[in-house]
């Protein structure tokens, strides 16, 4: 009886042997910890009859701890002393519900400064001009 499933081949970046190679349909469990943190390739490879196909999935790994640092954005240009405020910390597992970044410390950003002046200032005009005896 012949086979109606395609075979396919997974190689990671440039591989040359695969890391599976699985019948059609089938769920696999790609392991990143394995993999360095950065950017990497999936590469498919299917086989059916006499035909095959490709298909290249770029992706990005970062399995170690996440790195933030307030005082210094990428490409700017410095001078003099910088003060950096760093920490480096683990999201957790991904199954499990944690917002991104929660237990880093940051600065308020400019712009809520400045909506809360201009809210106070608005404030402080509408209760003089609506209340002056």
């Amino acid at each position: 009886m012949p086979e109606n499933n395609a075979m396919v081949y997974l190689y990671i970046d440039d591989g040359t042997h695969p890391v599976a190679a699985l019948n059609t349909p089938v769920v696999f469990n790609l392991d990143t910890t394995k993999l360095t943190d950065g950017v990497h390739t999936l590469k498919i490879v299917s086989q059916f009859d006499q035909k095959e196909g490709l298909k290249i999935i770029p992706f990005t790994v970062r399995n170690g701890p996440i790195i933030h640092i307030e005082g210094l954005s990428e490409n700017e240009t410095v001078s003099g002393t910088l003060p950096l405020m760093l920490n480096a910390y683990d999201t957790g597992r991904k199954q499990s519900f944690i917002i991104k970044g929660s237990e880093n410390p940051r600065t308020i950003p400019v712009w809520v400064w400045l909506i809360a002046l201009v809210f106070v200032a608005w404030a402080a005009f509408y209760l003089v001009t609506n209340f002056s005896l």
